[in-house]
C-alpha cells in the first residue's frame, strides 16, 4: 500500500518555476525594489506638494520668498558674479521646502520631479504595453497566416525599420503636436499624454515585432500545431490556445526593455518640446527647464537626469532577471 507522503507531487508549471527562479535573482529582486520605491515616490506627489514642501509646482513664483533657518529668503537670488547682475533660483536647501532647489520661474524642483515622473512613466509603460500588443498581433499574423500576408506585414516593419527611431518620433509628434490626432470622429488635443503613448508605441513596434514573428514560424511547424491542423482545429483557436501562451514569455522579457527605451524617447521628445506639453511636466520637460541653469544651479537638470538613469537601468537589470527566469532552453542560469 502507498503512503500518502510517497505520492508523487505535480510538478510545478513554467510560471511557478520560472516565479521562483526569479525570486533567487537577488539584482532583479533589488531592481524590482528601485522601481516600486521610485513609482510609490511619484504617486506620492501631490501629498509631498501639498502636505510636506507646501507650494504648486505649476504656478510660477519669482517674487516668492521662503522662511529658511527662521529667516525670509527670496526665491529668486542675485547672480553669484561680481556685479551680482540678473537673478537665479535658490540652489538646495536641504529642508522640505524647496529641497533641490527652484527652477528660472521659481517653482519647486523636488515637486516637479515627482509629478514629472507620474506622466515619464505612465507614459513610458502604456507606450510598451501598446507596443507589445500591436507587436504581438503583427508578429503572430506574419509568421502564423504567411504568405502574402507575411510579406505585406513584412516589407511595412522593413520600411518602419529603415527610418531612425528618433527621427520617426519627431516627424510624427511634429504632425500631431499642431492638429492633435484625428481618428474617425474622434479627435485626440495636442496636450493629451495619448499621442506621445500612442507616437512612441508605433515606432518601437518593428523593434518587437521581428522576434515575436520568428518565434512563431518555428513554433508553426511543431508537432502539436501540425496536429491540431490535421484535427481540423480552427486557425484562430490554434493562435489562442497553442501559439499565443508559447508567445507570452517572448513578451514579457521584451516589456521592461521597450518600457526603458520608451522612456529615453519620451524624455527625448519632452526636451525637444513636443511630448509633453505644458501646463504638464515630464523628467524631459524638467531637463529642458534647467538647461540654461546648468552653470549656475545644475541640480534642476541633473535631479530628473539620475532619476531616468536609475529607471533604465533598474529596468535592464530586471528584464536580464526575466530572460534568464523564463528562458527554457538555458536551464544551467535556472539551477
Amino acid at each position: 500500500m502507498t503512503k500518502p507522503s510517497d505520492t508523487p507531487r505535480p510538478s510545478a508549471g513554467p510560471w511557478a518555476s520560472a516565479l521562483r527562479s526569479l525570486l533567487r535573482n537577488r539584482s532583479a529582486l533589488a531592481s524590482f525594489a528601485v522601481l516600486a520605491l521610485i513609482v510609490l515616490a511619484c504617486l506620492c506627489a501631490p501629498f509631498y506638494a501639498h502636505h510636506i514642501a507646501h507650494t504648486d509646482p505649476f504656478v510660477s513664483n519669482v517674487a516668492g520668498t521662503i522662511v529658511l533657518n527662521g529667516q525670509e529668503t527670496d526665491i529668486m537670488q542675485p547672480n553669484d558674479n561680481p556685479l551680482h547682475l540678473g537673478l537665479s533660483p535658490i540652489g538646495p536647501t536641504g529642508s522640505t521646502t524647496y529641497l533641490l532647489g527652484a527652477d528660472s520661474q521659481g517653482r519647486d524642483i523636488m515637486a516637479r520631479l515627482l509629478y514629472g515622473g507620474r506622466n515619464s512613466l505612465l507614459i513610458s509603460f502604456s507606450a510598451a504595453v501598446l507596443c507589445l500588443v500591436m507587436a504581438g498581433v503583427v508578429g503572430i499574423s506574419a509568421g502564423f497566416f504567411g504568405g502574402i500576408t507575411d510579406m505585406v506585414l513584412s516589407r511595412l516593419m522593413d520600411i518602419m525599420w529603415a527610418v531612425p527611431v528618433y527621427l520617426f518620433a519627431i516627424s510624427l509628434s511634429i504632425v500631431t503636436i499642431t492638429s492633435g490626432l484625428r481618428i474617425g470622429p474622434f479627435v485626440i488635443e495636442a496636450d493629451n499624454l495619448l499621442i506621445p503613448i500612442v507616437i512612441i508605441a508605433l515606432v518601437y513596434v518593428p523593434y518587437a515585432a521581428r522576434p515575436v514573428r520568428g518565434r512563431v514560424i518555428a513554433l508553426r511547424q511543431a508537432e502539436f500545431v501540425t496536429a491540431a491542423k490535421c484535427l481540423g482545429v480552427p486557425r484562430w483557436r490554434i493562435v489562442l490556445r497553442d501559439i499565443l501562451p508559447n508567445v507570452s514569455t517572448t513578451l514579457v522579457v521584451m516589456g521592461p526593455l521597450l518600457m526603458a527605451m520608451a522612456l529615453l524617447a519620451e524624455s527625448a521628445l519632452s526636451f525637444l518640446s513636443i511630448g509633453v506639453q505644458a501646463p504638464a511636466a515630464s523628467w524631459g520637460t524638467i531637463i529642458l527647464d534647467g538647461e540654461g541653469l546648468i552653470y549656475t544651479r545644475p541640480m534642476v537638470a541633473i535631479a530628473p537626469g539620475l532619476a531616468i538613469v536609475a529607471v533604465v537601468l533598474a529596468l535592464n537589470i530586471l528584464g536580464d532577471g526575466l530572460r534568464d527566469a523564463l528562458d527554457v532552453r538555458d536551464t544551467s542560469r535556472r539551477e
